[in-house]
């Protein structure tokens, strides 16, 4: 086996989920956003975001602000610095591997 490993063995697991990888996105595009904008820039409902903002929580990638906007309560999201670099490491090995094969890799055909 080759000492450099193919990049999907470097994707972030938490991040081959469609969803998770969508609230990074719209996360890492600016520094804090509403619930209601995530939810529906994903087009997912309240309980599925819940879950899945809770799960990114839990490994440091997210966090959520609960407050009030004048009477109103209110949920922001916003990636952690942890999670802005995961996302961008995540988003650099996707793009290595539609990038395909190197060629300095491929073996050479004895014939």
């Amino acid at each position: 086996m080759s000492a450099t490993r193919h990049p999907r063995h470097r994707l972030d697991p938490l991040l081959q989920s469609p969803v998770r990888f969508s609230v990074m996105a719209a996360l890492a595009s600016a520094e804090r956003l509403e619930f209601r904008f995530v939810r529906d820039a994903v087009e997912i409902n309240d309980s599925a975001l819940s879950k899945q903002s809770a799960t990114l929580e839990e490994a440091g990638l997210v966090e959520v602000e609960k407050g009030y906007l004048g009477k109103r309560p209110r949920t922001w999201l916003s990636a952690t610095s942890k999670g802005r670099e995961v996302f961008q490491e995540h988003c650099a090995c996707l793009r290595e591997i539609a990038r395909g094969v190197d060629a300095d890799r491929l073996p050479v055909d004895g014939s």
